[in-house]
């Protein structure tokens, strides 16, 4: 079986930091992390032949994919392990039950499930002992989907923007066309990717860098380094330097289903 294939991480002590940073940043995340493309849930539900049906957000976070889901018509259960990432979630979306529990162990019963969809949270599970889990929760022909929101980088401001954003917890650059992952508890994944946006200023640019993993861990010295040169890079462009503009993001999302 092979992992999601979008990190080669050497440094599992790092790796490990990084996915337990964002608890005392929650209400950051929530106000600056982009939420996903309906069309892109659409997708992912699809082999299932509707949106009614039940989903498990699992790493939900504060809620960002789960209230794409609930807005798709879906009746969602979040699983999140943070305190601090479900308290916001909660509030954020009162009528859906936000359990605590991991990809690992997941608090919900066998056959449980339709979906069990990931928002920008896959690449933190441990596969091996989380693909039985998925198995376990979903009903046969269940469907398994993640999600990834990645700055839209053939966009050449962007890309200049990506290379003054990378500090001394960045992990080296994905695989741009990283192998899928395979369990033979489930089909073969397909992959579709959806053009997505986020209304964004200067500082509301930066204010989301500041909330990614690799910024939450760094000395505090290196962090306001980055952001400030962020800052002013938005700053001196014309296309981000007055005002709001549309951030491009691109919307990865991969699927399979239960065998």
């Amino acid at each position: 079986m092979s992992g999601s294939g979008r990190w080669e991480v050497e440094d599992l002590a790092l790796r490990d930091r990084r996915a337990r940073s964002f608890g005392a940043a929650a209400a950051a995340y929530d106000a600056h992390r982009p939420d996903y493309p309906l069309a892109g849930l659409r997708w992912a539900l699809e082999p299932l032949g509707s949106t009614d049906v039940r989903v498990l957000d699992l790493g939900a976070g504060t809620g960002k994919l789960t209230g794409v889901a609930v807005a798709a018509g879906a009746r969602v259960t979040a699983v999140e392990p943070d305190e601090g990432m479900r308290a916001v979630l909660r509030e954020r979306h009162p009528r859906v039950p936000a359990l605590t529990g991991t990809a690992e162990s997941i608090p919900l019963p066998d056959n449980s499930m339709d979906a069990i969809v990931a928002g920008q949270a896959f690449h933190w599970f441990d596969l091996p002992r989380s693909f039985p889990e998925f198995a376990r929760v979903l009903r046969p022909g269940g469907v398994l989907a993640a999600f990834w929101n990645d700055h839209d980088d053939s966009v050449e401001w962007v890309a200049a923007f990506d290379r003054l954003r990378q500090s001394s917890a960045s992990f080296p650059p994905a695989n741009p066309e990283p192998d899928l992952p395979t369990h033979p508890l489930f089909t073969s994944f397909t992959k579709s990717v959806f053009a997505h946006s986020q209304s964004r200023t200067a500082e509301s640019l930066t204010a989301t860098i500041a909330t990614h993993s690799h910024a939450l861990v760094i000395p505090e010295s290196e962090r306001e380094a980055i952001l400030g040169r962020l800052t002013d890079f938005l700053r001196s462009r014309p296309e981000t330097s007055s005002g709001t503009f549309e951030m491009p993001l691109r919307t990865t999302v991969i699927r399979a289903t239960a065998i």
